[in-house]
């Protein structure tokens, strides 16, 4: 529990004019993005440093949150993207072993304006019926009408434009290679997170994390055994030059393997289509169903949009989300892909999806072998 003194005032305000009154924790300030929410119990420090989130300003649901502290081993980035953070209780005293520091003092370090003690319920109920929204979290006195209305139509005109490209690494990243290891991955960065670099290193991969705008000539000169397309912020739609760029990665020939945003944008590239969820999937404990193997695994999942359709002749959907019928995965017919829209490296079952990665490995090795026999 926190027994952090309620001295400084801050509120919540929606684009519909919405206002929920809390306590700031983190830094003060104003803030605006879309106000999303994540029900996970445990995990905020990965939230927290997921640029999936770039531009987002976070609910949790889950009560209490912060009671192992943050550590350096956690982090999914160098950074926190997050635009702001809501919880309902944050711990002033956390315990565990591997504890650093408080919540409160990454948020404050991190430059992060939190909102706490308002009802999370009332909050996440209103986001369910209603679908996202934009938002501010403020320290300003929102009781005066003039400051609210100014407030308001900043939050109204708000968008967070082509989040990507704030996100991807501006240049090739060398140090993950060894001696040794039978497969090379080419990683697309459209907002990675570093466990999906150490689940390709526990493969036995090599890895070179290349930027979002990385062109074909450059990925041939690396000549990767397999490209993998990372996670990211925002909407796929937004984004045609990259999806002309997998256009071109498709056309090399090797497999791929996409992950959340890279399962969108391949999906796009592909004749496919996709659309705004209403509140999307976020937390640890989404069940998804694997139709070839016909078992149900808890995944983790950070996105607000989903491939609504796939051309028959193109791909099969292999997975499907059990609450809504979303398509969670897709097999490619014609050519060495295939994606999925949870977070395999994330261990929501704890490792039920990791093998994932194995079987991404299994197909690059299976390609060189092919090119050894001559086959291709």
């Amino acid at each position: 529990m926190s027994y952090y003194k309620r001295d400084k005032r801050a509120y919540i305000l929606l684009e519909d004019g919405s206002l929920y009154k809390g306590y700031n924790f983190g830094c003060e300030g104003t803030t605006v993005g879309e106000i999303v929410f994540t029900t996970g119990m445990t995990g905020y420090q990965e939230v927290l440093t997921d640029p999936s989130y770039y531009g987002q300003i976070v609910l949790q649901t889950y009560p209490l949150i912060g009671n192992y502290g943050v550590n350096k081993s956690d982090m999914e980035s160098n950074k926190s993207w997050v635009a702001g953070y809501i919880v309902k209780e944050w711990c002033e005293e956390p315990s565990n072993f591997r504890k650093m520091a408080t919540i409160n003092d990454f948020l404050q370090k991190q430059g992060i304006v939190g909102v706490w003690d308002v009802d999370t319920r009332a909050l996440t109920r209103k986001i369910r019926i209603h679908g996202t929204m934009n938002g501010a979290l403020t320290t300003e006195n929102m009781e005066d009408p003039e400051k609210r209305e100014k407030l308001l139509e900043r939050i109204r005109t708000h968008k967070v434009v082509r989040p990507v490209h704030q996100v991807t690494s501006d240049e090739y990243d060398w140090h993950y290679t060894r001696e040794n290891r039978a497969n090379h991955v080419a990683l697309i960065d459209y907002g990675y997170k570093k466990t999906i670099l150490r689940m390709l290193l526990d493969e036995g991969c090599n890895v070179t994390v290349m930027p979002a705008m990385t062109s074909l000539d450059e990925i041939k000169r690396l000549n990767p055994d397999g490209i993998m397309l990372s996670n990211g912020p925002g909407d796929p739609s937004e984004y045609p030059e990259i999806i002309e760029l997998v256009k071109d990665y498709v056309s090399y020939g090797k497999p791929i393997f996409g992950i959340c945003l890279g399962h969108q944008l391949l999906a796009l590239a592909m004749g496919g289509s996709t659309y705004k969820m209403p509140f999307g999937h976020r937390g640890l404990n989404q069940p998804v169903k694997d139709l070839k193997k016909d078992r149900v695994f808890v995944t983790s999942q950070n996105h607000g949009f989903a491939v609504s359709e796939i051309p028959e002749e193109v791909g099969t959907i292999t997975h499907v989300n059990m609450n809504d019928g979303t398509c969670e995965g897709i097999e490619y017919k014609d050519i060495d892909a295939f994606t999925v829209q949870f977070h395999p490296e994330a261990s929501a079952g704890p490792n039920d999806t990791g093998d994932l990665f194995t079987k991404f490995a299994q197909r690059m090795e299976a390609c060189q072998q092919r090119r050894l026999d001559g086959v291709i």
